[in-house]
């Protein structure tokens, strides 16, 4: 909106001056009027300038939630929409979603649905959010709608707090092992390697790769280091791509003991999403599309939409779901039963309470797992080099003896 500078007096003949953003230079003269001041001089001195950092940071999905939450709370109390978010945008701390709230106050404030201003905002507010507030606008139902959206972002964020906590241990212990060994190849190996010159004896053949191996990394060490960040940038920029997706979803399904806990994973995220949905009164196939967005995997995303594609022909949810391979036979079956009895929602929900208490189940199976394969993994490679060191010690300890 456009900002002006004005000039006043009050009653008592006192000048008064100042700037104020509204949308036209007749809103100044109501606001001014009702603080008792005539204006005497109003000039327009420009616009708000709304600034959009490319790389910014993303507002949190934790953010979200609680502005929902209180949103919806304001809402069933009876305050405004506009006067809700003038408030919340007041009391957030987050500079980027502050203004983000702000645009939202603005829009609907000009006349614009809360969804239409939502939709402004994607990278806050996705499909499945706008798309839920369409059909609480639509039937008066915003208050509620907005409450089911805070419990699935509560529930979806609790999910993939999980995974990433069965990832963090192996990705530190490897990082360590990772660690130490550059340590010893780059600073312990070479004293060993002059050692061994001055003694002039033979090298058994592990010692013998182990010291070239170090020459190696002590050599290269300057390349080796940025070429490791360029291919794992280069990697990340290919997963981006429809290619990539195609190409590495389907083997990330195929590992051995990740690849079933992504699978539960999709189905309890399926699952949640598509009962949010179907209960806010959303169309079931506007509500697979929606959904296949949300998947987070390429061939589940897949299997959705050729479910969503079957399904518009005529076909129940639960027979091209079946096909798939995708979803275990319970889910279907529990689909079945929730499509005849027209209780679809609420087993959906059942269905997704289910699969996130095997995600914690699967997450503490695989921390299990991985916890032997990783004492090996150390075990293999710091103790295989210690071991190569010490041959030749060994050796000129037996000669003497």
């Amino acid at each position: 909106m456009p900002i002006y500078q004005w000039e006043g007096k009050t009653g008592k003949g006192l000048i008064k001056k100042g700037e104020m953003e509204a949308p036209s230079e007749a809103a100044i003269r109501i606001q001014l009027h009702q603080q008792n001041i005539i204006p005497t001089k109003i000039t327009a001195k420009g616009r708000a300038v709304k600034i959009s950092l490319p790389f910014g940071k993303k507002v949190k999905q934790r953010l979200v939630a609680i502005f929902t939450r209180q949103l919806a709370t304001m809402i069933d109390a009876g305050l405004p929409l506009v006067q809700s978010l003038d408030i919340l945008a007041s009391q957030q701390e987050n500079k980027i979603f502050k203004n983000i709230i702000r645009d939202l106050r603005e829009d609907v404030e000009g006349g614009s649905t809360f969804a239409g201003s939502l939709k402004k905002h994607p990278g806050t507010f996705d499909d499945l959010y706008t798309n839920l507030v369409v059909a609480g606008e639509e039937g008066g139902i915003l208050d509620n709608i907005l409450l089911r959206l805070a419990n699935y972002i509560e529930k979806a964020e609790a999910l993939k707090k999980k995974v990433k906590g069965a990832l963090i241990y192996p990705g530190i212990i490897v990082t360590v092992a990772v660690m130490v060994v550059m340590i010893l190849m780059i600073f312990v190996i070479p004293v060993f390697e002059t050692m061994f010159k001055s003694a002039g004896q033979s090298l058994p053949l592990p010692t013998l790769i182990v010291l070239t191996l170090s020459k190696f990394i002590k050599k290269y060490i300057i390349v080796l280091i940025p070429l490791a960040i360029l291919l794992v940038y280069l990697f990340r920029k290919f997963y981006k791509t429809e290619a990539g997706k195609t190409i590495v979803d389907p083997l990330l399904l195929k590992l051995p003991v990740f690849g079933m806990l992504l699978k539960k994973v999709a189905v309890a995220r399926f699952s949640r999403t598509l009962g949010t949905l179907v209960s806010s009164g959303v169309p079931i196939l506007d509500g697979l599309m929606i959904v296949s967005k949300t998947a987070g995997n390429r061939t589940i995303e897949t299997a959705i939409l050729e479910a969503r594609a079957s399904i518009r022909e005529g076909e129940t949810i639960s027979e091209p779901l079946g096909r798939s391979g995708i979803f275990p036979p319970m889910v279907i079956q529990m689909i079945s039963v929730g499509e005849s009895t027209g209780a679809l929602d609420s087993m959906l929900a059942k269905i997704a309470d289910f699969y996130e208490e095997e995600v914690d189940v699967a997450v503490g199976n695989m921390t299990s797992l991985l916890e032997p394969f990783l004492m090996i993994f150390l075990g293999v490679v710091i103790g295989g080099v210690v071991i190569a060191m010490y041959l030749p010690i060994f050796q000129m300890a037996s000669a003497v003896g």
